[in-house]
């Protein structure tokens, strides 16, 4: 269902007709309903369900474990430069989905559930990038004053800019935050 949802909302908006997801998922409506009882529930699923993968993705690419501990011990001498290149791939991945999903975020609506929830998925990714420029920074590649969530304001603000200069953008700050 949660797939459906996805392919039907990413074709349509957040406003797509529940039918076409039922339709798509090949169940009835009252199968949707019983899972997802409103339209907000059921975007609520889809884009935890993105974070939580984009998160995934961050710990393991700084070689962490889902509770954050390291796998493996110690960064080894010749990781450095490809714990900041992870670094920087998850960081343009964030940007994407910040751009292809922040309408999907914005359209929930608001409530003290949806408030937490926004804080739970904001703690999520701040752990994922956390992760990535710790490591990075304990194999000193990345520079100690270097602040994951200054990273991710960064990022989260080029997600209006077009592909190539958030490729540019992203250069231009890991030339700077990378350790001389």
């Amino acid at each position: 269902m949660i797939e459906a949802a996805r392919e039907v909302f990413a074709e349509f908006g957040t406003q797509a007709p529940l039918d076409e997801i039922a339709r798509r998922a090949r169940i009835g409506n009252a199968t949707l309903y019983r899972h997802f009882p409103t339209r907000d529930d059921l975007l609520v699923a889809v884009y935890a369900e993105e974070v939580q993968a984009l998160c995934a993705a961050g710990l393991d690419a700084a070689g962490l474990d889902t509770v954050g501990r390291a796998r493996g011990g110690a960064v080894a001498a010749g990781e450095a430069e490809a714990l900041v290149d992870r670094l920087f791939e998850w960081l343009a991945a964030f940007v994407r989905h910040v751009a292809e999903k922040g309408d999907l975020a914005r359209s929930l609506e608001p409530s003290t559930r949806r408030s937490q929830l926004h804080e739970e998925w904001h703690a999520a990714m701040v752990a994922a990038v956390s992760g990535l420029v710790e490591r990075a920074q304990e194999a000193g590649a990345l520079r100690a004053d270097v602040d994951p969530v200054d990273l991710l304001v960064l990022a989260a603000g080029m997600a209006t800019a077009e592909p190539v200069r958030v490729k540019r953008m992203l250069q231009m700050v890991r030339r700077g935050v990378v350790s001389s």
